[in-house]
Formats: structure tokens, sequence, C-alpha cells
């Protein structure tokens, strides 16, 4: 009975990934998460509100959804059902949660946008973990690499071509 009871739980828990090994899909989560701690620790160095850990992790779930989905790719349907799988459902998916989060992260003060470059951020990281998932390790540490130089070579222009922002007063935030 018990052992019936582990081979069950063998067979339909612990069945490896059909379309990648475990180590690939193990590469490739770890790729996931590098490449956007990398975008999320630039934000996180800025002290912006998603850094390191959310890069992270929008990163990681991504290449997971990404993995899942092509390991779904594998299961033969049933007879009583059919199986329908559309790889852009699964970006649409992933692009739109990504959007969700990022969006939370916009607010408006003082007639100006903030945040708008950490949500893009976070897309980012999204995306790059969809190219990992897929195995396009190349297209995601290009990705990562523009990104990174992008933020840090715009915010040292920035600081030394622009006035510091001027700060309202408190007369000016009443009209």
């Amino acid at each position: 009975m018990l052992q019936s009871l582990i081979d069950t739980f063998k067979g339909d828990f612990l069945s490896p990934f059909e379309y990648v090994s475990w180590q690939t899909a193990g590469l490739r989560l770890v790729a996931a998460l590098l490449l956007g701690g990398l975008i999320g620790w630039e934000r996180e160095r800025k002290g912006k509100s998603a850094g390191l850990r959310t890069n992270m992790m929008v990163s990681v779930a991504a290449c997971m959804f990404t993995l899942i989905s092509f390991d779904l790719m594998t299961v033969p349907p049933t007879e009583d059902q059919t199986l329908r799988l559309d790889p852009l459902r699964l970006i649409e998916a992933v692009t739109s949660g990504v959007a969700f989060l990022a969006a939370g992260l916009i607010f408006v003060q003082g007639g100006q946008a903030k945040g708008l470059t950490t949500g893009a951020g976070m897309w980012l990281s999204g995306a790059i973990g969809l190219a990992c998932g897929v195995g396009n390790l190349g297209l995601a540490v290009m990705a990562t690499g523009l990104a990174v130089v992008m933020l840090w070579l715009l915010a040292l222009i920035a600081e030394r071509t622009m006035p510091p922002p001027r700060r309202r007063t408190d007369e000016e935030d009443d009209l």
C-alpha cells in the first residue's frame, strides 16, 4: 500500500522535464535570476522601489512559466480533450502580469510621473526571463547589458548636464 503510494508520487510528481532536462531548466532559471538581478541591482542602488529581489522574482517567474508551457507541449492530449498550445499566449500572459506589477510602481507626485523607469525595468526583467526560458541566453545577456549600460550612462549624463530639479513649495502644490 505505502509502496504503491510512493510509486504514484514518483510517477506523477517527480517526472523529469520532457522538453529540457532538469539541468538545463536549472541553468535557465539561474540565468534568469542573475540577469534579472543585474537590472534589480541597478534600481536598488538608486533607492528605487522595485529593486534586486523584485526583478529577480519577475525574471525567474517568467522563465518558469516558459519552461512549464514548453513542457506542457510534450503532454499528449487524451481522447476527450483537445489541447491548444499557443506560445504567443504565454508571452501575452507574462507581459500582462508584469505590466500589472509595474503599473503599481507608477505614481504622480507634484505633476510628474514617478517610477516609470523602474516599471519599464521590471517589464524588461520579465522579457529577459522569457528569453532565458526559451534558451536564448545570448539575447537575454545582450538586453541586460544594454539596459544596465543605458541606465548607468544616462544617469551620468543627466547628473552632468541637467540642473537639479526645483523643489515645489507648499503654495504651488495647493494650486
